[in-house]
């Protein structure tokens, strides 16, 4: 093969990879157990760096006591979601969207109070005021915006939920609740428990 002809495949390559990471069109399947870190860190890296700050594995102990019921981190700053089951065999990570704004965003700690799934709509007072023109209501189905799960947490209309609207993952795009792509969600919502713990920080 002659040395032009590699260079206009590597040009192909290259110019291929570039359209792809600036459409964002790289797989959201992000979500990786412990082992494969650096397969995790290379696809971000080479796919979705635009919309993630920092996305690395953590450990659970420097943010709970136990492990009880599962525990869930949902660090606000990476826009990133840490699991961890009860007996800490499991451990996932996924990429996640957070809210548009501070005053939107909660910290603290909670659990899941109820697991939903096949989620209904309807926008907060709040989030009507913002958004009068938006509908008071949309059931379950491609529309939704908490797309096809929904955990719901302890504080009132905070949930952690999927998304049919992909490009929200890894940006600030949420009226204060925490989205997942869909896949994840699914995955999310068989591994927790009511009960389980969360901390968003």
């Amino acid at each position: 093969m002659s040395r032009d002809t590699l260079n206009r495949m590597n040009r192909r390559l290259f110019l291929g990879s570039a359209a792809v990471a600036a459409t964002g069109l790289a797989m959201p399947a992000l979500a990786q157990t412990s082992a494969s870190t650096t397969e995790m860190e290379n696809a971000v890296a080479g796919g979705v760096r635009h919309n993630i700050s920092s996305f690395r594995t953590l450990q659970w102990q420097p943010y709970f006591d136990n492990t009880k019921n599962g525990a869930i981190l949902v660090d606000l700053t990476s826009r990133a979601l840490h699991y961890w089951s009860e007996d800490q065999s499991i451990y996932r990570l996924y990429p996640t969207s957070v809210p548009l704004s501070e005053d939107l965003t909660r910290r603290g700690r909670t659990s899941v109070v109820l697991k939903d799934p096949s989620p209904s709509w309807r926008p907060t007072p709040s989030m009507k005021e913002r958004n009068p023109d938006w509908p008071d209501f949309i059931g379950p189905g491609p529309e939704n915006p908490l797309g096809t799960r929904a955990l719901h947490l302890g504080w009132t209309y905070y949930r952690i939920h999927g998304t049919h609207d992909t490009r929200k993952i890894g940006r600030r795009s949420s009226n204060g609740c925490v989205g997942l792509y869909n896949e994840h969600i699914e995955e999310l919502y068989e591994m927790a428990k009511i009960g389980t713990q969360v901390l968003l920080i």
